[in-house]
């Protein structure tokens, strides 16, 4: 059986977690500033549902990505927070992760916004 309680305070946990990460996470704050524009300008362009999908998808992604490299660094920075080579390694891979879902990112709204932009230009 699914005990409610404990499924709503894991939630709270959760949502408590994402406004701490966009509070006071720098770079998490530039990737909602982006999503904000990206959501603006697909609105203007007019994207497809599919074509929102994969926008979804993508900015959940990099926002995920974020979360998780955030959770590591603390960590990493509890356990160590004298410089040691293998934290710096863990922490130098958990933000390639970010960059990697980042470049996604940037490819993927490239190849939903190209065209439109490019005939909306021309349209002016």
């Amino acid at each position: 059986m699914v005990d409610i309680r404990k499924m709503i305070r894991s939630f709270s946990y959760a949502f408590e977690g994402v406004v701490a990460l966009f509070r006071y996470e720098n770079n998490a704050r530039f990737h909602l500033i982006a999503a904000f524009g990206v959501v603006l300008l697909g609105i203007v362009l007019g994207l497809e549902r599919f074509e929102w999908a994969l926008v979804a998808i993508v900015v959940g992604a990099v926002w995920a990505a974020e979360a998780f490299n955030t959770a590591i660094e603390k960590l990493c920075d509890l356990v160590s927070p004298d410089y040691h080579p293998q934290i710096k390694a863990a922490k130098d891979l958990a933000a390639a992760g970010v960059m990697i879902t980042s470049v996604v990112a940037v490819v993927v709204g490239a190849i939903v916004f190209g065209d439109k932009l490019w005939c909306w230009f021309l349209n002016m």
